[in-house]
């Protein structure tokens, strides 16, 4: 492989980073306070607002139920709208963030579903208003499956980074089809795969450490 060819790698790589790192950060900004609320605001619940609920339960599921490359092209006026172009790095983090926001909410949501109800009812008997149940119990009990969560959610933000290299998003999955695909340069290929691959296995095993330290049952174990 030639000294340009790793440079290209080199640099389709950092694209890579690039998009994933601003796409996940944005979309956990969004998703983190959208899935708690999904999560408290049902019926009965410490912010109950049913109705409101069930419109953006309606609205994460239609979000998540379009499949990512049609999501890519559906929303390009808003992508231009956002970024001033549709295509290139920058423009592809606008549907890398909008995928990534209601996967990351319901992932949120399920985490604080599963901590224990008595330790609610137990901060209501202690007089915490719901926002201080929110902050001081409910979160603090559901990090280590809301790490684990945001761990799949960057996991799938990769693939979906290699994905939007069909309509020219930049990054590994660009360099592969380019390269690899339309320039029939199986090294080209082998070495955008094995480097989607070290980066999963990076980014899970990271995860997976984050959310064992902050697991209280293992650390008292």
């Amino acid at each position: 492989m030639s000294h340009q060819l790793f440079l290209l790698l080199a640099e389709a790589t950092l694209d890579t980073l690039y998009m994933v790192a601003l796409s996940g950060a944005i979309g956990t900004a969004l998703g983190l306070p959208l899935g708690v609320w999904l999560a408290t605001s049902g019926q009965g619940e410490l912010l109950a607002a049913p109705l409101f609920n069930r419109i953006g339960g309606v609205l994460v599921n239609a979000t998540r139920s379009t499949p990512f490359i049609i999501l890519v092209v559906a929303i390009i006026p808003f992508t231009r709208l956002v970024a001033g172009t549709s295509i290139g790095t920058s423009a592809a983090i606008v549907p890398l963030t909008v995928a990534a926001t209601p996967f990351i909410a319901r992932i949120v949501e399920t985490a604080i579903r599963e901590v224990d109800r008595g330790l609610v009812e137990a901060a209501e008997t202690m007089g915490a208003t719901p926002l201080q149940i929110i902050a001081k119990v409910l979160v603090p009990e559901a990090l280590p499956g809301i790490l684990l969560g945001l761990t799949l959610a960057i996991v799938s933000l990769i693939g979906y980074s290699a994905m939007v290299g069909a309509v020219g998003g930049g990054g590994l999955g660009d360099l592969g089809i380019r390269y690899g695909y339309q320039r029939f340069m199986p090294e080209v290929m082998a070495a955008v795969v094995l480097l989607l691959i070290v980066l999963v296995q990076g980014i899970q095993s990271l995860g997976e450490r984050l959310a064992r330290r902050v697991n209280k049952r293992l650390r008292t174990a």
